[in-house]
Protein backbone atom coordinates (compact mmCIF):
# COMPACT_ATOMS: atom_id res chain seq x y z
CA UNK A 1 0.00 0.00 0.00
CA UNK A 2 0.93 3.43 -0.64
CA UNK A 3 1.48 5.14 2.44
CA UNK A 4 1.87 8.43 1.35
CA UNK A 5 -1.90 8.20 1.03
CA UNK A 6 -4.67 7.50 3.09
CA UNK A 7 -6.03 4.02 3.19
CA UNK A 8 -9.72 3.29 4.64
CA UNK A 9 -11.18 0.19 4.40
CA UNK A 10 -14.95 0.26 3.69
CA UNK A 11 -16.90 -3.09 5.40
CA UNK A 12 -20.02 -4.41 4.80
CA UNK A 13 -20.79 -6.78 6.95
CA UNK A 14 -22.93 -10.02 6.37
CA UNK A 15 -23.02 -13.46 7.97
CA UNK A 16 -23.33 -14.90 4.20
CA UNK A 17 -21.20 -12.27 2.64
CA UNK A 18 -19.32 -10.06 3.79
CA UNK A 19 -17.84 -6.91 1.58
CA UNK A 20 -14.63 -5.09 2.00
CA UNK A 21 -13.00 -2.26 -0.04
CA UNK A 22 -10.27 -0.34 0.17
CA UNK A 23 -10.05 3.28 -1.27
CA UNK A 24 -7.10 5.68 -0.99
CA UNK A 25 -7.14 9.54 -0.81
CA UNK A 26 -3.67 11.23 -2.42
CA UNK A 27 -4.27 14.77 -1.48
CA UNK A 28 -8.25 14.68 -2.28
CA UNK A 29 -7.91 12.38 -5.00
CA UNK A 30 -9.49 9.29 -4.77
CA UNK A 31 -8.25 5.51 -6.33
CA UNK A 32 -9.88 2.16 -5.41
CA UNK A 33 -6.89 -0.19 -3.99
CA UNK A 34 -8.66 -3.04 -3.39
CA UNK A 35 -11.90 -4.78 -3.10
CA UNK A 36 -13.46 -8.38 -2.14
CA UNK A 37 -16.35 -10.69 -0.73
CA UNK A 38 -15.69 -12.79 2.14
CA UNK A 39 -18.26 -15.94 1.76
CA UNK A 40 -17.52 -17.90 4.97
CA UNK A 41 -16.99 -21.59 4.61
CA UNK A 42 -19.11 -23.82 6.26
CA UNK A 43 -23.04 -24.36 7.78
CA UNK A 44 -22.16 -23.99 11.32
CA UNK A 45 -22.85 -20.66 12.20
CA UNK A 46 -19.66 -20.22 14.59
CA UNK A 47 -17.16 -21.75 12.22
CA UNK A 48 -18.84 -19.01 9.59
CA UNK A 49 -17.93 -16.17 12.28
CA UNK A 50 -14.85 -17.33 12.73
CA UNK A 51 -14.18 -17.50 8.96
CA UNK A 52 -15.26 -13.94 8.61
CA UNK A 53 -13.19 -12.98 11.34
CA UNK A 54 -9.67 -14.66 9.93
CA UNK A 55 -10.28 -13.59 6.20
CA UNK A 56 -10.98 -9.87 7.06
CA UNK A 57 -7.76 -10.16 9.36
CA UNK A 58 -5.55 -10.98 6.37
CA UNK A 59 -6.66 -8.35 4.66
CA UNK A 60 -6.41 -5.86 7.68
CA UNK A 61 -2.69 -7.46 7.72
CA UNK A 62 -1.75 -7.50 3.93
CA UNK A 63 -3.08 -3.87 3.42
CA UNK A 64 -2.66 -1.94 7.10
CA UNK A 65 -5.49 0.41 6.79
CA UNK A 66 -5.54 4.05 8.39
CA UNK A 67 -9.12 3.50 9.35
CA UNK A 68 -12.20 1.64 8.84
CA UNK A 69 -16.00 2.02 8.16
CA UNK A 70 -18.50 -0.12 8.58
CA UNK A 71 -22.26 0.18 8.12
CA UNK A 72 -24.43 0.08 11.03
CA UNK A 73 -26.94 -2.51 11.86
CA UNK A 74 -30.54 -1.88 11.65
CA UNK A 75 -33.16 -4.02 13.23
CA UNK A 76 -34.80 -6.05 10.16
CA UNK A 77 -38.45 -8.03 10.22
CA UNK A 78 -36.59 -10.82 10.91
CA UNK A 79 -34.71 -10.48 14.74
CA UNK A 80 -32.77 -13.48 14.18
CA UNK A 81 -31.92 -11.89 11.19
CA UNK A 82 -30.55 -8.91 12.14
CA UNK A 83 -28.63 -10.53 15.58
CA UNK A 84 -27.04 -12.93 12.96
CA UNK A 85 -26.24 -9.73 11.26
CA UNK A 86 -25.12 -7.82 14.09
CA UNK A 87 -22.54 -10.88 15.34
CA UNK A 88 -21.17 -10.64 12.43
CA UNK A 89 -20.69 -7.08 12.27
CA UNK A 90 -19.06 -7.46 15.81
CA UNK A 91 -16.58 -10.09 14.29
CA UNK A 92 -15.44 -7.36 11.64
CA UNK A 93 -15.41 -4.93 14.32
CA UNK A 94 -13.24 -7.20 15.82
CA UNK A 95 -10.59 -7.84 13.36
CA UNK A 96 -9.94 -4.02 12.76
CA UNK A 97 -9.82 -3.49 16.74
CA UNK A 98 -6.99 -6.39 16.86
CA UNK A 99 -4.38 -4.45 14.81
CA UNK A 100 -5.56 -0.68 16.44
CA UNK A 101 -7.85 0.29 13.27
CA UNK A 102 -10.19 3.03 14.56
CA UNK A 103 -13.60 2.27 13.41
CA UNK A 104 -15.92 4.45 12.08
CA UNK A 105 -20.17 3.93 12.00
CA UNK A 106 -22.35 4.94 9.16
CA UNK A 107 -26.00 4.69 8.61
CA UNK A 108 -26.67 2.78 4.88
CA UNK A 109 -29.08 5.93 4.61
CA UNK A 110 -26.68 8.36 5.06
CA UNK A 111 -24.07 6.77 2.99
CA UNK A 112 -26.10 6.55 0.49
CA UNK A 113 -27.68 10.08 0.21
CA UNK A 114 -23.58 11.10 0.41
CA UNK A 115 -22.80 9.28 -2.40
CA UNK A 116 -26.14 8.73 -4.49
CA UNK A 117 -27.87 11.90 -3.24
CA UNK A 118 -30.81 9.70 -1.82
CA UNK A 119 -30.68 7.46 1.39
CA UNK A 120 -33.10 4.82 -0.90
CA UNK A 121 -30.41 4.05 -2.94
CA UNK A 122 -30.38 0.77 -5.04
CA UNK A 123 -27.15 -1.64 -4.33
CA UNK A 124 -27.32 -1.48 -7.80
CA UNK A 125 -26.87 2.62 -7.66
CA UNK A 126 -24.42 3.07 -4.93
CA UNK A 127 -22.01 0.76 -7.26
CA UNK A 128 -22.64 3.16 -10.61
CA UNK A 129 -21.65 6.11 -8.35
CA UNK A 130 -18.35 4.29 -6.19
CA UNK A 131 -17.58 3.58 -9.91
CA UNK A 132 -17.40 7.26 -11.11
CA UNK A 133 -16.36 8.87 -7.74
CA UNK A 134 -12.76 5.90 -8.66
CA UNK A 135 -13.18 6.27 -12.46
CA UNK A 136 -13.35 2.33 -12.50
CA UNK A 137 -15.73 0.28 -14.07
CA UNK A 138 -17.96 -1.32 -11.17
CA UNK A 139 -17.39 -5.19 -11.58
CA UNK A 140 -17.21 -6.11 -8.15
CA UNK A 141 -20.01 -8.10 -5.86
CA UNK A 142 -22.46 -5.42 -4.68
CA UNK A 143 -21.60 -5.76 -1.43
CA UNK A 144 -17.82 -4.58 -2.20
CA UNK A 145 -19.82 -1.42 -3.82
CA UNK A 146 -21.49 -0.56 -0.29
CA UNK A 147 -17.54 -1.00 1.41
CA UNK A 148 -16.26 1.08 -1.22
CA UNK A 149 -18.80 3.26 -0.86
CA UNK A 150 -18.33 3.42 3.02
CA UNK A 151 -14.80 3.85 2.72
CA UNK A 152 -15.29 7.05 0.52
CA UNK A 153 -18.19 8.32 2.66
CA UNK A 154 -15.89 7.76 5.68
CA UNK A 155 -13.03 9.90 3.11
CA UNK A 156 -15.39 12.64 2.39
CA UNK A 157 -16.85 13.29 6.14
CA UNK A 158 -13.00 13.45 7.23
CA UNK A 159 -12.20 15.99 4.67
CA UNK A 160 -15.27 18.17 6.02
CA UNK A 161 -14.56 17.39 9.62
CA UNK A 162 -10.87 18.85 8.72
CA UNK A 163 -12.25 21.93 6.76
CA UNK A 164 -14.43 22.60 9.29
CA UNK A 165 -11.74 22.40 12.13
CA UNK A 166 -9.78 25.03 10.37
CA UNK A 167 -12.21 27.31 10.36
CA UNK A 168 -12.75 27.27 13.67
Amino acid sequence: MNKSALTVLGIDPGSQCLGWGLVQDRSGVLSLADYGAIRPKGGDFSARLSDLFLSLTAVVQKYAPDEAAIELVFVQKNIMSALKLGQARGVAVAACAAHSVPVFDYEPALVKKSLVGTGRAEKSQVSFMVGQLLNVKPDWPLDAGDALALAICRLNIRRFEALTARSL
